[in-house]
């Protein structure tokens, strides 16, 4: 590819936003990169070739790139929006915490922009939304519901998705690529559910059969 051809460069510079210093960030040999780790209540933008990885319950990943320049990031929301409070629209909770879908898609979105993208060149893939315990309440499907409401209503291209059914997934994205690499988790004891509600670190799953998913 001669330089002519190669997508621009994101307009803002290298250094990392402050609210991303929390965002564990480590080389990982077996897929040759850095990769970041999402915990729930989390969102992500790559700008210097990291990957981004998280687990997921019942909560639903939103992985979203500007395919023209080539960068993106990924959310881990665990609520669709709270609209008890303050009514409806998408923007109505910008304060609230990215806990919540309509502010984890919102901020990563925007910071995307931030870089220089553009939304009609964003293209988004959805992962998550399983209802991993039979006792609880379906969030996954609330949450489904959510997000594909919202990028209906904002009229952002879906190119891809593997959501709901009952197991817990480990989700590897490369912005650059826009690849996304799902693997189903056993559906254990509800421990994905129960380390999604108290943020806990280092989520275990024991793979289904070795199944993985490109898309």
């Amino acid at each position: 590819m001669n330089s002519s051809s190669r997508p621009p460069k994101p307009q803002a510079g290298s250094a990392r936003p402050e609210y991303f210093s929390h965002i564990q960030r480590r080389f990982d040999a077996r897929v040759d990169a850095v990769v970041a780790t999402l915990h729930p209540g989390d969102y992500y933008v790559a700008t210097e070739g990291e990957l981004i990885s998280t687990v997921l319950g019942s909560c639903v990943s939103a992985c979203i790139r500007d395919g023209r320049l080539c960068i993106g990031g990924m959310n881990h929301f665990m609520l669709p929006v709270d609209r008890s409070e303050g009514g409806g629209g998408w923007g109505s909770a910008a304060s609230a915490a990215t806990r919540f879908g309509n502010v984890a898609m919102e901020r990563l979105i925007n910071e995307i922009l931030k870089l220089g993208g553009r939304r009609a060149d964003l293209e988004v893939k959805l992962v998550g939304g399983g209802k991993v315990l039979d006792a609880l309440t379906d969030v996954g499907a609330r949450n489904i519901r959510f997000v594909k409401e919202y990028v209906q209503a904002e009229g952002f291209r879906v190119v891809g998705e593997d959501l709901g059914d009952l197991y817990p997934r480990k989700v590897l994205y490369d912005p650059a690529s826009g690849s996304a690499q799902v693997k189903r988790l056993a559906r254990s004891d509800g421990r994905v559910v129960a380390d999604e509600t108290r943020y806990m670190r280092d989520i275990d799953g024991t793979p289904v059969g070795g199944d993985i998913e490109l898309f």
